[in-house]
């Protein structure tokens, strides 16, 4: 643990790239980086969810496991203890503390963390009203010991404006689309095996994964998202949860795409049997609902958009939610003053996509 000196340092230097961060990615490089100085880490995951159905995607990772990576995302989903999806309480939970220093009652742990000296984790999840948008993962190995209570207290003050800070991001995405489909033609599928190795997948596969997860030069794109959404169908299947097996994660130029896994059909046991995931554009639905999470609309708020992507004007929206024009008007204002939109057909057209 760092001095207090370092570590008010390092908060004021995170509140500022929550300020000034122009994407989610920047944002965590830069926050691992100041965490780094004040909270001792070897190793690190940070993936932005789905806010409804909590689903990792668009992972930002440092790990030595990156071979056996498909088995700790399996695991992670299977495990419930500090499980991300159950951190309601509070946003930071330790692994040392959470078992009483019996790191074996988590199975992601114990069949795969362990043999890498991890010595604790720290859980952080990203969650506000309008839903969850990020966790963030810390293993702390090589005989360190674990983490202490001022470093999930740290960590717990970073929470609220990181999580505000992350859903300005997202909200920033929403843009008329810029660029061409990456993929050209022809469905986006992948085909995993039960215990999440790649089969096959389709040609148009590739370039949009390239796009979702940039790799490094001269290397194959990891289809994380793809191991997620599938490892959440493992859970499902488990009872470990019940959040759907599907992410929309944002892939470029205003462009979001739902990922979804389901088991193929055929003899044999469901469990058994392989996973496809498939990623396709997200429906107007899906996008307006993101978006209006996004930028923190109202209930009501949220329903007048609703009905603007209908194709109703105001005296049918009136009409529908039993208020005055008036009234619809001055919560078209408030939608305008949260979106930056300066009119109905610019709003649809970032939230419906075009």
């Amino acid at each position: 643990m760092s001095d207090a000196g370092t570590s008010s340092r390092s908060h004021e230097r995170i509140l500022r790239v929550c300020r000034t961060a122009p994407d989610a990615r920047t944002l965590r490089l830069q926050v691992v980086e100041e965490l780094r100085r004040v909270v001792g880490f070897d190793a690190y995951a940070w993936l932005l969810t789905d806010p409804v159905t909590l689903v990792g995607a668009s992972p930002l990772a440092d790990v030595p496991w990156l071979p056996e990576l498909p088995r700790q995302i399996r695991l992670k989903y299977l495990t419930p203890v500090n499980r991300w999806t159950a951190l309601t309480e509070r946003p930071v939970a330790l692994l040392r503390e959470a078992t009483g220093g019996a790191l074996s009652q988590s199975r992601v742990w114990d069949e795969l963390l362990c043999r890498y000296g991890v010595d604790d984790a720290a859980s952080v999840v990203f969650q506000d009203r309008y839903g969850c948008w990020a966790f963030l993962e810390l293993w702390r190995s090589g005989g360190k010991g674990g983490f202490c209570r001022a470093e999930a207290a740290l960590l717990s003050d970073l929470v609220e404006p990181l999580t505000a800070a992350l859903r300005r991001c997202q909200a920033s995405t929403f843009a008329t689309w810029t660029q061409r489909d990456p993929s050209g033609t022809g469905p986006v599928v992948l085909l995993l095996s039960p215990e999440l190795q790649v089969r096959g997948q389709t040609p148009a596969t590739t370039a949009f994964l390239r796009v979702l997860v940039p790799p490094d030069e001269g290397r194959r794109p990891v289809p994380a998202v793809a191991y997620n959404v599938a490892a959440q169908l493992l859970a499902v299947e488990a009872g470990v949860d019940s959040h759907p097996p599907s992410a929309r994660v944002h892939l470029s130029g205003g462009r979001w795409m739902t990922v979804r896994a389901a088991r193929i059909g055929g003899a044999g046991p469901a469990d058994e049997r392989d996973i496809a995931v498939t990623i396709e554009q997200s429906s107007p639905a899906e996008r307006v609902d993101l978006f209006a999470r996004a930028f923190g609309l109202s209930a009501r708020e949220r329903e007048i958009l609703d009905h603007l992507a209908n194709g109703n004007d105001t005296r049918e929206i009136a009409r529908r939610m039993i208020l005055s024009e008036n009234t619809v008007q001055d919560h078209l204002k408030s939608v305008f003053g949260k979106t930056a939109a300066h009119s109905r057909r610019a709003l649809l057209a970032r939230a419906v996509g075009s």
